[in-house]
């Protein structure tokens, strides 16, 4: 199986800067999208392509957040957000098939000055007893915008940006704690010493001199370890302050 991620930072926007060849090139079997920034009724034709069944979750807000899920196979069953968040972000979608569960998520971000770092910390909190939960009964493929750059490696300059959102020593710890409980991050088991960076600053040309963060990410239950064929990050993809990431694995659907 291929399966793809992107934070598209705007689907609309996106799609003119190169997203509907992307989607066709990669003909993966899950393609799952983070900060949709628009609502059901604003995917037009251009965005539904054939073979392809869509799952939605838009926030409440118009223009915010949003995650999409692009699938091949039709899923048992299908749901979205995660007990104990009632924000109303459209951040989690959970797709069911008969030998894993494929979750989608776009981690709030802690903002500037670390001011929804209360509230980051309890929706990790929620999200890991999704997770755990779904684990129990079959492995797990965990993907998005999980807005964090866990160690050093993962960050161009770690030293200056010590406690910036996304590199918190709490929100570094909640990623830990995950990996802890049965997950693993498969880019960074597979290269552990390859630096390579899935989001860059739209400001002081930061992508130009790839002064990036890694903070997407594939975390699969540590059962499907040897199942994991490789993991991407496409860095010369562009038309997001993202790029997308990918994942191959010899799971059956």
């Amino acid at each position: 199986m291929k399966l793809i991620s992107w934070n598209v930072n705007g689907l609309r926007a996106c799609a003119k800067k190169g997203f509907p060849e992307f989607f066709q090139e990669m003909d993966a079997d899950l393609f799952a999208i983070q900060e949709t920034k628009m609502q059901p009724e604003q995917l037009d034709d251009s965005l539904k392509f054939d073979g392809y069944y869509r799952y939605m979750n838009s926030a409440e807000r118009k223009g915010y957040s949003g995650t999409l899920v692009y699938a091949k196979k039709e899923p048992l069953s299908v749901s979205y957000d995660i007990d104990g968040d009632e924000t109303k972000e459209g951040r989690v979608i959970t797709l069911e098939y008969p030998s894993f569960w494929f979750v989608c998520a776009y981690v709030p971000n802690s903002k500037e000055g670390l001011l929804r770092l209360p509230y980051r910390m309890e929706w990790e909190n929620y999200l890991l007893a999704h997770l755990k939960k779904l684990d129990a009964l079959k492995p797990v493929i965990y993907t998005g915008d999980l807005n964090v750059a866990h160690e050093e490696i993962d960050i161009r300059n770690p030293d200056t940006n010590h406690q910036s959102a996304g590199f918190s020593d709490e929100e570094r710890q909640k990623f830990t704690e995950l990996l802890s409980n049965g997950f693993t991050d498969t880019f960074r088991t597979l290269y552990p010493d390859t630096v390579k960076y899935s989001w860059w600053s739209y400001r002081f040309k930061a992508r130009e001199k790839n002064i990036g963060w890694r903070i997407d990410y594939f975390v699969v239950s540590d059962r499907l370890k040897q199942v994991v064929k490789d993991s991407v990050i496409y860095d010369q993809v562009q038309g997001s302050d993202h790029c997308p990431i990918g994942l191959e694995i010899d799971v059956p659907e």
